[in-house]
């Protein structure tokens, strides 16, 4: 089981770096940030933007993987978001991993660009369209597409990614079409389950979504061995993983065996959302992860 951790773009870099640097230190595998122009009641600030901040983590460390937790096709098209990547994956040194998702149906990213809010089935026909397009772009060949949502004219990526044939995709996923775009393209899956207002509850909803993604993967013949399972562990759990040193023991190994790869806490935050104390993240990277 590999153990990530989320650090939310809601303080300048004077605090934010010492959190990045941190998160290599303490060991975790992977650390990720939120893609989003403003998020919930956090719009007031301070909030950043994912890509420089990708790219100030990418110089604040040497080893840890970087990454969208996730990008969505709200504010993003493939191919100036394929430059990005391609700058990001060169800075870090073939470290960077793109999560991406769909985009929720409302919420201030909608709301600040004035777009009326997509039927689910458009959701996801936007999202199809953009890593369809976002994939295409990435492996280095010049694109030209003319699609619902999205139109490029000899799109290019230039030099290409550092990692080959691009950069891995993290695909959020719930439904079956999305699921499949995930066993499709994905290297990784990423699921939060679905919210519940007590522990066990969620865990059924999580089973259930690794059941479902287990059929897409049935339906389009991947290998599951070859694609890695992302469980985020609080954004719809009752309980904030990391409450407590023996919460958060007991949430990687329930993950581990639904057959999950990789787990991803979320860096305490004082107060609000994620709300927590830095002294159990600091029992966990002491007591945990070294035994993982």
């Amino acid at each position: 089981m590999r153990v990530g951790i989320l650090i939310l773009p809601d303080q300048r870099w004077s605090v934010a770096a010492d959190r990045w640097r941190r998160a290599e230190s303490y060991g975790f595998a992977h650390v990720w940030t939120y893609d989003h122009i403003g998020w919930r009641d956090l719009i007031d600030g301070p909030w950043f933007d994912a890509v420089p901040t990708l790219t100030a983590a990418a110089l604040a460390t040497s080893r840890i993987r970087l990454g969208t937790m996730v990008a969505s096709p709200h504010f993003r098209h493939p191919a100036h978001f394929a430059r990005e990547i391609t700058a990001l994956d060169d800075i870090c040194g073939g470290r960077l991993v793109i999560g991406v998702g769909a985009g929720g149906i409302a919420g201030y990213d909608n709301h600040v660009l004035g777009q009326r809010p997509l039927t689910p089935r458009g959701r996801v026909d936007r999202f199809t369209e953009f890593v369809e397009l976002l994939d295409a772009i990435l492996r280095g060949e010049p694109v030209t597409r003319h699609g619902e949502y999205y139109a490029v004219v000899d799109a290019r990526s230039t030099p290409g990614c550092v990692q080959s044939p691009r950069v891995p995709f993290v695909v959020a996923a719930t439904g079956p079409r999305s699921m499949r775009l995930a066993a499709r393209y994905g290297a990784g899956w990423v699921t939060t389950g679905t919210r519940s207002d007590d522990v066990d509850g969620w865990w059924r909803t999580v089973s259930e979504m690794a059941h479902r993604f287990d059929d897409a993967l049935d339906a389009t013949g991947r290998d599951p061995s070859t694609v890695d399972r992302y469980l985020m562990l609080d954004p719809a759990s009752p309980v904030y993983s990391l409450s407590s040193i023996e919460y958060f023991a007991d949430a990687v190994g329930r993950a581990a065996e639904h057959g999950f790869t990789d787990t991803v806490t979320y860096w305490p935050r004082a107060a609000g959302w994620y709300a927590g104390d830095e002294a159990v993240l600091d029992a966990v990277a002491t007591d945990i992860l070294p035994h993982l």
